[in-house]
């Protein structure tokens, strides 16, 4: 489910800012954007974002600012004296001026060196908690979308039980039509005396057999109840992707039994009604 959530907080040293982007997906396809001083904890990280959200394509940043000044290059000073000294005494023998020496200082081996710096346990737990609060925040949000669908999704199955209820009614009548009607284009074609009333009967029973759609009238109302209790369940989106397959089914079933102009017409809305 989609949603997004933002948290920051400040704290002695730092102020810590992450947001947290969520799209629908089958499992959880996770990516992280987070300084390599906290790559360590990314496993623990992956743990738990996956057993709070369950799934979804998820995009996590981390913003850490830090309220102190920090260097991340530091001067190994003994080092470059020493290579001062050096400098200073061979200018002095080569009679040689030696003004860019501190330049060239620089410039020697191991005098300049970046370190990535470690975090420790309590840094790492402040910056957790923010996590924690862009993830409940995320979570409102999906929430929130959750209610709204599940609104959305009641009132298209409200329709298509509304078109079955109609259906419903309308099959009461619409055997008999069908024997009527069979009936007045054989009088019309053959005549009435002609008719051998029993061989009518026992070929209108199969004829009929193959337009009865009782069974998916039944059918179809037992999935619609099924996808409303469905969705009051937790984590309940494929169950639902394969029950709506199943409503799908029974309406394309009764839409090619029905044989009948209005039912048709209700089987259509049921159709769209369910594609939504």
């Amino acid at each position: 489910m989609t949603g997004f959530g933002k948290a920051t907080k400040e704290f002695e040293k730092r102020t810590v800012t992450v947001e947290i982007r969520s799209l629908n997906s089958k499992g959880m396809d996770l990516s992280f954007r987070l300084s390599n001083t906290y790559r360590e904890y990314e496993l623990e990280l992956r743990s738990e974002i996956t057993r709070l959200l369950e799934r979804g394509k998820v995009d996590l940043t981390v913003y850490v600012e830090s309220k102190a000044i920090e260097t991340p290059v530091e001067i190994n000073s003994d080092l470059a004296k020493e290579y001062h000294k050096k400098i200073k005494q061979l200018a002095a023998e080569l009679n040689e001026p030696a003004t860019d020496a501190l330049y060239q200082v620089l410039k020697m081996p191991d005098v300049l060196r970046s370190e990535r710096r470690e975090a420790d346990e309590n840094e790492w737990k402040e910056i957790k908690t923010v996590i924690t609060a862009a993830i409940e925040s995320l979570n409102k949000f999906r929430s929130e979308e959750g209610r709204s669908i599940e609104k959305d999704f009641t009132e298209h199955l409200e329709i298509i039980k509304t078109s079955l209820d109609k259906i419903i009614e309308l099959d009461k009548s619409r055997i008999a039509g069908i024997k009527d009607r069979i009936k007045g284009n054989l009088t019309e074609v053959i005549g009435a005396d002609k008719i051998d009333a029993n061989r009518f009967e026992q070929e209108l029973i199969y004829y009929i057999e193959k337009l009865d759609i009782n069974e998916e009238k039944v059918r179809l109302k037992t999935h619609l109840d099924y996808f409303l209790t469905t969705m009051k369940e937790p984590s309940g989106g494929r169950k639902l992707n394969f029950i709506a397959q199943e409503i799908g089914r029974e309406i394309n079933t009764i839409g090619s039994k029905a044989n009948h102009a209005e039912m048709q017409k209700l089987v259509v809305l049921m159709k769209d009604e369910l594609k939504k």
